[in-house]
């Protein structure tokens, strides 16, 4: 039998890196052809460096097949700008409070100006990327968000809404023609009145109306911790079921209860598993999904542990 031949420092780093393209074959011809939606919130687009390495993955994840939607906010961006207006933020139940004047700032600031941002960096760093906003073609359509308050009164909150119909045909004509359609969270009403709309629920009710695989929220947190203060005790998968139990014991708590709420609410509309990672991470996305621990926190729906499987989470 031949020698096996010495390997130098620099062919290890090579054998390595093709062990792992060797170990995300399996995910990448799993995904292919499958549809993802990636919701992308302000602490990750406030990062330059993070939001490079999340754009460079989006690209890489299209060139593999992989069909992606970008639905994204931009509350930090949108704070900036009011508060060079001399406008004071308003919250309403966390709701931002949404009258002519900010819904104009919220119009430039996120549909406008960091929606053509996004799609500008895509196809700099070599992808296809399409806007998707009152410009060109709006896609979320919706109607004012109703809330009562704690006497059971209607709240005022202004041009905020929720989004109760999305155009799957335009979406899906731009995947199939290998574009990434870049979604800013604001919705037409039916008498034309545009409105301000949260991202995550922006986000999953794009994922439910195009038959997502996959919703992936990119968070400002490795995902759903035992102990806030310890990134270590990072629970990686959990069930619908499971989730509602931490919720009720408290394991789950803050501002993390809404968000995995939501995330409930998706998986109760057919798609099949939510993502929650750490945004700022270097290439979370692609270790997310192409690896077989990942980085963050997986939710599934209950009956898809039928067996469980311990040994592979993705």
């Amino acid at each position: 039998m031949p020698a096996i031949p010495t390997v130098s420092k620099a062919q290890q780093k090579a054998i390595q890196k093709a062990d792992t393209l060797i170990e995300a074959l399996g995910w990448i011809r799993k995904f292919r052809d499958t549809t993802t939606v990636i919701k992308l919130g302000g602490s990750v687009v406030e990062h330059p460096d993070s939001l490079r390495h999340l754009l460079l993955d989006i690209v890489f994840l299209s060139t593999l097949g992989m069909r992606i939607v970008v639905v994204h906010g931009g509350g930090k961006a949108i704070n900036r700008a009011m508060d060079e207006a001399g406008i004071e933020p308003k919250w309403v139940q966390g709701r931002r409070y949404t009258d002519d004047a900010t819904l104009a700032i919220v119009e430039k600031v996120l549909a406008t100006d960091l929606n053509h941002e996004l799609v500008a960096k895509l196809e700099e760093y070599g992808g296809r990327a399409m806007s998707l906003n009152f410009l060109s073609t709006n896609v979320l359509f919706g109607e004012t968000l109703a809330l009562d308050g704690p006497d059971g009164e209607q709240l005022d909150l202004g041009y905020v809404g929720e989004v109760t119909k999305v155009d799957r045909l335009t979406i899906d004509n731009l995947m199939y023609a290998g574009q990434v359609p870049v979604i800013p969270s604001m919705a037409m009403g039916p008498d034309g009145q545009k409105l301000n709309v949260n991202a995550d629920t922006a986000a999953t009710a794009v994922a439910a109306a195009v038959g997502a695989e996959k919703l992936v929220v990119l968070s400002d947190t490795p995902g759903v911790l035992r102990d806030v203060n310890d990134p270590e005790s990072l629970i990686t998968h959990i069930t619908a079921a499971e989730a509602r139990q931490m919720i009720a014991d408290g394991t789950i708590a803050g501002g993390m209860i809404p968000k995995i709420e939501g995330c409930l609410d998706t998986l109760a509309q057919g798609v099949k598993k939510i993502h929650i990672i750490d945004g700022r991470l270097r290439h979370s996305l692609l270790l997310e999904i192409y690896t077989t621990s990942g980085v963050g926190t997986e939710l599934v729906r209950d009956e898809s542990l039928a067996p469980r499987k311990l040994a592979s989470k993705r």
